[in-house]
């Protein structure tokens, strides 16, 4: 990802403030759309409706948010809904023009800027693996559950090459 600067970025709470600054009857609800999966890796799916006046029946802005449990940074391994909802309040906001000069959140932009961790726990997956069809459930497990990450490829690679298998 290219270079850029955080500071640069509105926060989704900056937001929030300067909406209700600017509509104070106004209202921000939202909605839970799904919860896919399992525990521990479901992803949440949440809905943001921005309205200017409390009596407004139809929303004035909309937004959508994803996040899936343990995936990315530390929010998600502990709040992953929390993070989605306010994700989607964000993008809501931005589709009625509270976003400064740059669409993106500053919460976004943090996120897509930060090169996922493998977590310890497919560390130690990896390591535990005694032969290559446990590596080849591993490596599905991590796709499906979106740990795929050059990291774990690296390290699944290096395991295999245990076995005495080229690459």
């Amino acid at each position: 990802m290219g270079n850029f600067n955080l500071a640069d970025y509105e926060t989704v709470d900056s937001r929030i403030k300067r909406f209700y600054t600017d509509h104070p009857t106004g209202r921000i609800t939202t909605e839970l759309v799904a919860a896919e999966g399992t525990v521990g890796a479901t992803r949440w799916i949440v809905k943001a409706f921005v309205f200017r006046t409390a009596e407004a029946i139809d929303p004035d802005g909309t937004g959508y948010a994803f996040e899936v449990d343990g995936s990315g940074g530390m929010a998600n391994k502990t709040s992953a809904l929390e993070n989605g909802e306010t994700s989607a309040i964000g993008r809501a906001l931005a589709n009625i023009g509270y976003s400064g000069d740059k669409r993106a959140s500053r919460e976004e932009m943090a996120k897509a800027s930060a090169a996922p961790a493998v977590p310890v726990a497919w560390r130690a997956k990896v390591a535990a693996a005694d032969d290559m069809a446990a590596l080849s459930d591993i490596h599905a497990a991590a796709v499906a559950e979106g740990w795929a990450t050059p990291d774990l490829m690296q390290a699944l690679t290096a395991r295999k090459a245990t076995f005495g298998v080229a690459s």
